[in-house]
C-alpha cells in the first residue's frame, strides 16, 4: 500500500471519530448544565469543553457560544464540522480505496452538518444528533463494505489511537476535580462514552468513582474503554506488519506492548492511590509515541528503507 493512501485512510478514521467522540460528550452533557442540583453548573460545562480542544478559553467562553465553537465553528480545529470536512477531504483522496457506500454516507454527512450550521441557533443539538446517528451509519458500512485488508487496518488503527486519547484526556478531566463530583457528573461521564447501560450490566447502578474508572479505563470487552482501544491498535498493527516485508517493526510492537501491559495488569486501587493524572498521561505519551513510530515506519520512511525490504 502506497503511504499516501496509509496516511489518508488514517487520518480519515481519526478526524471521523474526534468528531463522534464530540457529539457524544456535547449530547450527554449539554442538558446537564441546566440541572440545579449541583452549586456550579458552569464548573462542570467548562469540565468538558476544555477536554474537548477549548482548553484555556474553556472558562472565559460562555455556554452557548462553547457549543457553537465545538459544533459549527469552521476555525476551531476541533470542532465537529472542522473534523467532518477534514475527514472528508482524506477520504476525497482514496475513493479508489474505500468503498463507494463510505464516500456516500461521509459525503451526505459533510452536506447535512454544513446545512445544519446554519440553522445552529434554532436548534443547537440537531448538528449533534446528525454526526451521533451518522457515525453508526458510517461504522457498520465501513465494517461491511469493505475488504478488510491492509486499509481497514490502517481505519481501524486510526480510530483506537483517536478514541484511547480522548477517552484518556476525558478522564482527566473528571478525576482531576473527582472531589467535587456527584452522581449526575458521573451518569454524565458513562454517557459520553455510550456506556452507562453497560457499566450498570456489570456494577449496578452503583455509581462509585473507582469503579467507573475502573470500567472505562480497564475493561478488555466494552468498545469504548482505553484498554479495548489499546488491544484493537495492537490486532489492527499485528495485520499490518503479517502484509508489510519490513523488517524495524521491534520499536512499534515495544510500545504497543507496554501500553497494553500497562493496562492489563494494573489495579484501579493502585492507579487512584497513586497519582491517576500521571497514568493517564503515561497512557497518552505512549500513543503519541506510538503514533510517531508508526509515521516514521509506514508514511514517512526514507527510501533506503524502502529499498532494504
Amino acid at each position: 500500500m502506497l503511504s499516501r493512501v496509509a496516511d489518508s485512510l488514517y487520518w480519515m478514521s481519526r478526524y471521523f471519530e474526534r468528531a463522534d467522540h464530540c457529539a457524544r460528550v456535547l449530547e450527554a452533557n449539554y442538558n446537564l448544565m441546566l440541572n440545579p442540583s449541583k452549586a456550579s453548573t458552569e464548573q462542570r460545562w467548562h469540565r468538558i469543553t476544555s477536554s474537548l480542544g477549548l482548553g484555556a478559553q474553556a472558562s472565559s467562553v460562555d455556554p452557548q457560544t462553547a457549543m457553537m465553537r465545538l459544533t459549527s465553528d469552521p476555525n476551531t480545529r476541533s470542532s465537529i464540522v472542522s473534523c467532518i470536512t477534514t475527514a472528508r477531504e482524506n477520504a476525497s483522496q482514496v475513493r479508489e480505496q474505500i468503498s463507494s457506500e463510505m464516500w456516500e454516507r461521509l459525503n451526505q454527512l459533510f452536506h447535512e452538518t454544513a446545512q445544519s450550521r446554519v440553522n445552529f441557533h434554532a436548534d443547537p443539538l440537531r448538528l449533534v444528533t446528525l454526526v451521533r446517528e451518522g457515525s453508526y451509519v458510517f461504522y457498520g458500512v465501513t465494517d461491511a463494505t469493505m475488504s478488510h485488508g491492509e486499509g481497514w487496518q490502517f481505519i481501524q488503527l486510526g480510530r483506537s489511537m483517536e478514541r484511547a486519547c480522548a477517552l484518556s484526556i476525558l478522564l482527566d478531566a473528571y478525576f482531576s476535580e473527582a472531589d467535587g463530583a456527584d452522581d449526575l457528573d458521573w451518569v454524565g461521564l458513562l454517557s459520553s462514552c455510550g456506556a452507562f447501560e453497560a457499566y450498570c450490566k456489570v456494577y449496578t447502578a452503583d455509581l462509585a468513582p473507582g469503579r467507573v474508572a475502573e470500567f472505562l479505563l480497564l475493561n478488555p470487552e466494552f468498545p469504548f474503554t482505553v484498554r479495548h482501544s489499546a488491544d484493537r491498535m495492537h490486532t489492527a498493527l499485528e495485520a499490518i506488519s503479517d502484509t508489510s516485508s519490513s523488517r524495524k517493526i521491534a520499536v512499534i510492537q515495544r510500545i504497543i506492548g507496554k501500553l497494553r501491559s500497562s493496562l492489563a495488569y494494573a489495579q484501579i486501587d493502585d492507579i487512584l492511590s497513586r497519582d491517576m493524572h500521571f497514568y493517564l498521561n503515561g497512557v497518552i505519551d505512549q500513543c503519541r509515541a506510538l503514533h510517531a513510530a508508526v509515521h516514521q515506519l509506514y508514511i514517512e520512511y526514507p527510501i533506503e528503507t524502502a529499498l532494504e525490504a
